[in-house]
């Protein structure tokens, strides 16, 4: 039933408006609320709606199924190129697949073409605090926040603040003592407003258990609250690699580093190119 009423939804949707007009935040909502089975079926009964393969596409990302994501992305485009959210889609694949000059070039011109689409800036701040750019990911994170809840999405309204409270909590790491006082009283803050909106999200437990990890005793830094949300994390998303990586860490600090090894070496098992794991590897030799 569930499934009948989102497909009845998303071919109204269609059928009322311009084809490729997407209602972009009402479909990203839409698959964040059903599962990969619903939506191959999804699929099967209406694979000419474009709205439906973008659904589909984006069920695809939130299970790291990037390749059959690529493959609807690029179905949309083949019809109408000048779609912006399937763009958007093939820039996120490329972000996904370490591309992020490529990435980088199509989340702008995106941007400059559509100013109000929110998942670009996202993404683009995902690339900006992977190559350590933490002030322009802070930018980008509040332009997001700036929109506003009513125009954006709840996944990548509650990621605009996990990649706030992130990047704060680095440009705090990298300051002087003003300026880390400045910065380091923003990141919980903006973590909670993140777990607010999705509480029981995997990426909201790892944004808490980084926090409760990295943080000092004096700041609310606490080992085993980390241990407690990464673990979590994981729980809810096993493919969420950076949690591996920060849980190793725990298990470090504890002195455990049969477990850290362990860890560390699932997490680059899963994706050798991993940011995080190769810097830690690095600042180990």
């Amino acid at each position: 039933m569930k499934l009948l009423l989102v497909l009845i939804l998303i071919v109204f949707s269609c059928l009322s408006s311009s084809v490729f007009a997407f209602d972009w935040e009402k479909l990203h909502e839409t698959a964040d609320k059903i599962t990969l089975i619903e939506a191959q079926e999804m699929l099967k009964s209406n694979e000419g709606s474009p709205d439906v393969l973008y659904v589909v596409a984006l069920v695809y990302l939130n299970e790291y199924k990037v390749a059959q994501a690529k493959a609807l992305f690029e179905r949309i485009l083949q019809v109408s190129p000048g779609t912006i959210e399937a763009q958007w889609g093939l820039a996120e694949v490329l972000r996904r697949g370490y591309s992020l000059k490529k990435s980088r070039e199509m989340l702008r011109e995106i941007i400059i073409s559509n100013p109000d689409f929110s998942p670009a800036y996202i993404t683009l701040g995902y690339i900006e605090f992977s190559l350590k750019n933490y002030k322009e990911a802070v930018r980008l994170a509040a332009i997001v926040i700036n929109q506003g809840h009513e125009v954006v999405d709840g996944s990548n309204y509650a990621r605009a603040y996990l990649i706030l409270a992130g990047a704060k909590g680095m440009i705090a790491d990298k300051s002087g003592p003003l300026s880390k006082a400045f910065h380091g009283l923003q990141v919980f803050p903006n973590l909670n407003r993140a777990k607010k909106l999705k509480p029981e999200s995997p990426g909201v437990y790892y944004g808490l258990g980084s926090f409760y990890l990295l943080a000092p005793a004096i700041a609310g830094g606490n080992i085993i609250k980390a241990k407690e949300y990464l673990e979590k994390a994981i729980k809810l998303d096993s493919n969420l690699i950076d949690a591996y990586i920060r849980l190793a860490q725990v298990y470090k600090a504890q002195g455990d580093m049969d477990k850290f090894n362990e860890y560390l070496s699932l997490a680059l098992e899963k994706d050798p190119q991993n940011y995080l794991a190769n810097e830690i590897i690095d600042s180990l030799k």
